[in-house]
């Protein structure tokens, strides 16, 4: 060996005693990165956000002081809820049905403002919509810290404030709200969260402090409109509004991701259409696919001529368009020569 390949093998020697020093002895391997939020570990794939709905709040208890103050009956209920879903619907951890399909369902199984706090009732409508769970509430205060009012020229009192004639010292609005997530399988509460909130500011007018709001209609409020936040009332309801938002979002750890595993018949394909004899009860939703498939055999136990297992391939896939409680319409997404008899079948998460 020359001088000059000794002096190159004894640089490669320095380099690797060198590099041998710098890492601890024991030292492992950097760990892979961790899967991003809302990702499963084992297959990195987004993991399905649960999904709720909201009823609108009841607010019998406080019906009287709120028709007081808007001059006819709002429903306060829908008006905090409305805030409640852009509340949940912005922060992103559940994901929200839509009102219209909520409004369908009700409707079609004459579900009343009545039975909004009825944990049974919230559950059943909670099955046919395909949610993981229900949020039912009620509004326990829309009125003020004082009771120090005398009557003037009209009649009824607000919690303080009044309407016409009234008399009485500035007050600060204060609401107060309550909500319940409902287990849609058992009915059963699963969490309860609460919202408070108080006006920063004290006013003669719960509809005062420089807003100038007086937007209602059709038995309905918009609370989200900056005109009406701007009252000492209005100010009152965000805050208590967040609050519960920010609670229910605490506590969406109890809210499991349900699956369900749907079974069920082609009763009858007619222009194209694919009629199953499973719905909104067995927890098929407008857009879930399912697979179509037909047996080919089926193995009998010999002995007690009980079926063992069925042999089935596959024909298809269709999805879902129309459903009821206890049908649902599909069409063709692959596959043709939809039977009736052939069975279906899919896992709903």
């Amino acid at each position: 060996m020359n001088r000059k390949q000794l002096f190159a093998a004894c640089s490669a020697v320095f380099l690797l005693v060198a590099l041998a020093q710098a890492v601890p002895s024991g030292a492992q391997a950097a760990p892979p990165p961790p899967p991003p939020p809302g990702a499963s570990a084992a297959q990195g794939a987004p993991a399905r956000r649960p999904r709720i709905a909201v009823l609108d709040f009841d607010y019998g208890t406080v019906q009287t002081w709120s028709s007081a103050l808007f001059g006819t009956n709002v429903d306060v209920g829908k008006g905090i809820v409305d805030l409640l879903v852009t509340g949940l619907v912005k922060d992103g951890t559940y994901s929200i049905i839509e009102r219209k399909a909520l409004d369908k369902i009700m409707a079609e199984q004459n579900f009343s403002n009545s039975d909004r706090a009825d944990p049974s009732s919230a559950a059943k409508i909670g099955k046919l919509l395909g949610v993981d769970a229900i949020i039912e509430g009620s509004i326990t205060q829309f009125g003020n810290e004082t009771k120090n009012t005398g009557l003037g020229g009209a009649g009824g009192g607000f919690g303080g404030f009044g309407l016409g004639g009234f008399h009485h010292s500035n007050s600060k609005a204060n609401v107060a709200i309550t909500a319940r997530i409902i287990n849609i399988d058992t009915g059963e509460i699963m969490a309860v969260a609460d919202g408070k909130g108080e006006s920063s500011r004290s006013s003669t007018s719960l509809l005062g402090g420089g807003g100038n709001w007086h937007g209602f209609g059709a038995g309905g409020a918009n609370f989200g409109t900056s005109d009406f936040q701007n009252t000492i009332i209005g100010e009152a309801t965000k805050a208590a509004v967040d609050q519960l938002t920010t609670n229910l979002v605490a506590d969406s750890s109890k809210v499991g991701v349900r699956t369900v595993v749907v079974e069920g018949v082609v009763a009858a394909v007619d222009g194209g259409q694919v009629i199953l004899n499973v719905g909104g009860n067995a927890g098929v939703k407008v857009g879930d696919t399912l697979e179509v498939l037909r047996v080919t055999r089926e193995i009998k136990d010999p002995t007690t001529g009980n079926v063992l297992r069925r042999l089935t391939t596959t024909v298809g896939t269709v999805r879902a368009t129309d459903v009821d409680p206890v049908s649902a319409i599909c069409t063709p997404v692959s596959g043709t020569d939809f039977k009736a008899g052939d069975r279906v079948k899919t896992i709903i998460q």
